[in-house]
């Protein structure tokens, strides 16, 4: 089960949620897809994500279904304020064989 969170506070919103009942944001509709990887293609993988566009959030589990590393994908998240995410998922590479990533997508 993936939860949602406002984009605006970051606080846990219900699912029928329409607009945030902390901040009073919107809540703009999204879907989510995973990817299974290796470790050694991780970091690959997620550069490659973000140069599609449209995606909000990028959530690496490891094998057990554990969050080891969340990265909120914005316009400003480029070149120098992408490198310690970068320097994260080759901690997280160096962890791990196998990895899951989850992608948070605006409909």
């Amino acid at each position: 089960m993936v939860m949602t969170f406002c984009m605006k506070c970051g606080k846990e919103l219900p699912d029928y949620a329409r607009f945030c009942p902390h901040c009073g944001a919107p809540v703009e509709a999204s879907e989510w897809e995973e990817f299974q990887v290796a470790a050694d293609d991780l970091i690959g993988r997620v550069k490659e994500l973000i140069r599609e566009g449209n995606i909000r959030r990028i959530v690496v589990r490891n094998e057990a279904g554990e969050t080891l590393l969340e990265i909120p994908v914005t316009v400003g998240i480029i070149g120098a304020l992408f490198a310690p995410y970068l320097a994260a998922l080759g901690a997280v590479a160096a962890m791990a064989t196998r990895c899951t990533i989850a992608v948070e997508r605006k409909e």
